[in-house]
Formats: structure tokens, C-alpha cells, sequence
């Protein structure tokens, strides 16, 4: 086997293994509100919203894998080396949010990871300003709808809750507990829909890009449908994510599901709806959101409805910073992984 095609396995086993990462740590985005309430046990919420991630697959289109694949960074900069040290910059910074119990976005430590390397490289060639790189068009709508997807959500969360506490004002709490806890089965399986929609096509762009620079897709292939590996691209991911979430991650699912306001059945169906409306038009618009972002912005709203004092916004605030670091970090730690890797290989 070429040297070259070893490289592109790797980069696409290092790409699944971000994948899984992304579904273990994203987990609580689509089961913690589901499992706080004690709608499901946790158990069957993780193989829930595993099936719905894999579901994904057949509803979604690949507008946001193009968006991440060739509408971020320039590609005459884009090596092996450099999709594998974004990738490894990553999984670094989701395995230190997981273990700080930190909700932060996978979503956006990939786009991070990936800028980081390239920018790296372009600095090691010698580029006037490395920051060129970097394509406006493609960061633009993403770093609006960081400030964006969490507002959007919280305000369809704020505006269900209010809108269910109007129309069920006659009932009593029993009746709307009990309808609500079977609702929300409905609306957690939509927010793992988007999550598998929005999140697994990150990974499928990267993957993508990984098969145009190993030469394996052409770039007419890579700029399209990716050719005669459309759907084996596709599965893969869903695959990776799916296992991910099935394996879960319960340190951030407490702080989702609890820490941020307290939720019964009702207030978590609202802001799970909250979040799937948003996931949803971002995915067919091909705008790479945080599921993450989203969600804690309809949990935040769902408290607010009750008063502003329900929400702790000393763990929001933890949280907001958390996102606020996401990229740069990431960033760091790839363009780090990818000056280690010129120094056992020059031509990287």
C-alpha cells in the first residue's frame, strides 16, 4: 500500500474517532433534558438518541459538510497534515471540556482545530499574513450564529413555555406532567435528529477534504456530491457519532439537565423544541451551528419564563466563557500538533 493511502486512512480513523468524541460528548445536548425529568431512564435516553443520530443520515442533505469541507479554509493550503493536526487539536479540547464537565461546542473546536492548522502551515511557508487562509465567506454566518443560535433558541424556548402555560392554564399540573412526559419522547428524538443532521456532516466535510487531498475524490467529486462515495462518507459518520452518543457523557448530561434551571416534562419539551426548530433550519441552510449553544439557550429560556433568579447564571456564565475560548483553543492546540508534526517530517 502507498504511503500517501496509509495517511488517508489514518486522517479518516482520526476524523471517526472525533466523530465518536463529538456524539459521547454531545450527548447531553439531546438526552439531558430527557433524563432530568425522569422521562426515560438513562440507558434507554442514550440508545434513543443514538438510533435518531443515525437516523440523521436519510433526512439530512450534505449542505453544512460542504460549508465545513470547502467554504472555510483555502484548499491550496489544505494538506493531510493539516486536516489530521485539526482533527487532533480538537479531540483535545473536547476530551479536556468533557472532563472539566463543560458543555462547550465539538462543533466549533473542529472549525477551530482546522484554522489552527492551516494557519500554522501558512506560517511555516513563510506567508506574509497566515491569516489569509482563512475564507470570510464560509466564518462569517458562523461566527454569527454562535452569538445567534443560542439567542434564537432561547427565545423559541421562552416563547413555548409561556404559549403551553396560556393554553393549559385550566389544567391541572398532574394532567400536563403526564401529557408532557410522552410529548417530550417526540421532541427529544428531534433534537437528536438535528444533532445527527448538524453534527455528523462536520465530520463528513472533513473526511471529504482528507479523500480530495489524498487524491482519491477529484475536485469536481469534492466541490459536489463526493462521487461514488456519497453515501459510504455519510454512514461512516453517522455511524461514529451514533456510538458516540450511545456511549454518553454523564458529567455533562448533570449539568445540562440540572445545574442550568430545573426542568419538569413540560419545560424540558419546550426546550428541546426550541433547540430542533433552530438545528433544523441551520442544517437545510448549511450553517454550522452548536447544538450545544442551542440547547443551553432554550433550557435558559424555559427558566427565565418562571423568573429570571430560576436560571444559575454563575454555570451559564462558566458555560459562555467555555464557548468563548472553544476556537482559539482549539486552534492552539492543532496549529501545536502541527509544528510537532514538521518536526518528524519536514514536508508536512
Amino acid at each position: 500500500m502507498q504511503p500517501g493511502l496509509w495517511l488517508v486512512i489514518v486522517t479518516i480513523l482520526v476524523a471517526l474517532t472525533f466523530d465518536f468524541f463529538n456524539g459521547f460528548h454531545d450527548a447531553a445536548n439531546s438526552i439531558a433534558t430527557v433524563v432530568s425529568t425522569r422521562v426515560l431512564k438513562p440507558t434507554v435516553a442514550v440508545f434513543w438518541a443514538a438510533f435518531f443520530n443515525f437516523v440523521a443520515a436519510f433526512v439530512f442533505g450534505t449542505a453544512v459538510a460542504q460549508t465545513i469541507g470547502k467554504g472555510m479554509i483555502r484548499l491550496d493550503i489544505v494538506t493531510q497534515y493539516v486536516v489530521l493536526a485539526g482533527l487532533v487539536g480538537a479531540i483535545v479540547w473536547d476530551i479536556l471540556t468533557w472532563l472539566w464537565g463543560l458543555p462547550t461546542s465539538s462543533s466549533h473546536a473542529l472549525i477551530g482545530g482546522y484554522a489552527g492548522a492551516a494557519v500554522a502551515r501558512a506560517m511555516v511557508q513563510g506567508w506574509k499574513n497566515p491569516l489569509a487562509v482563512i475564507q470570510p465567506a464560509g466564518w462569517n454566518k458562523t461566527v454569527l450564529f454562535i452569538f445567534l443560535s443560542p439567542i434564537i433558541g432561547l427565545i423559541i424556548g421562552f416563547g413555548a413555555m409561556t404559549a403551553v402555560y396560556w393554553i393549559f392554564r385550566r389544567k391541572s399540573p398532574q394532567q400536563v406532567d403526564k401529557l408532557f412526559r410522552n410529548l417530550q419522547l417526540l421532541s427529544a428524538a428531534g433534537v437528536s435528529l438535528a444533532h445527527g443532521g448538524n453534527d455528523a456532516q462536520k465530520t463528513m466535510g472533513i473526511i471529504a477534504g482528507a479523500l480530495y487531498t489524498g487524491g482519491i475524490l477529484t475536485k469536481t467529486e469534492f466541490t459536489t456530491t463526493w462521487g461514488r462515495l456519497h453515501w459510504p462518507i455519510i454512514l461512516m459518520a453517522h455511524t461514529a457519532i451514533g456510538l458516540g452518543t450511545y456511549f454518553g457523557g454523564w458529567r455533562i448530561v448533570h449539568t445540562m439537565g440540572s445545574k442550568i434551571t430545573k426542568l419538569k416534562p413540560v419545560g424540558g419539551f419546550c426546550a428541546e423544541c426550541g433547540s430542533a426548530i433552530t438545528l433544523f433550519g441551520t442544517a437545510w441552510a448549511g450553517i454550522p451551528v452548536s447544538t450545544t449553544h442551542t440547547i443551553t439557550g432554550s433550557i435558559v429560556g424555559v427558566g427565565a419564563v418562571h423568573r429570571l433568579s430560576a436560571v444559575r447564571w454563575g454555570i451559564a456564565r462558566r458555560i459562555v466563557w467555555a464557548w468563548i475560548f472553544t476556537i482559539p483553543a482549539s486552534a492552539a492546540v492543532a496549529a501545536i500538533v502541527f509544528w510537532l508534526i514538521r518536526l518528524v517530517y519536514a514536508g508536512a
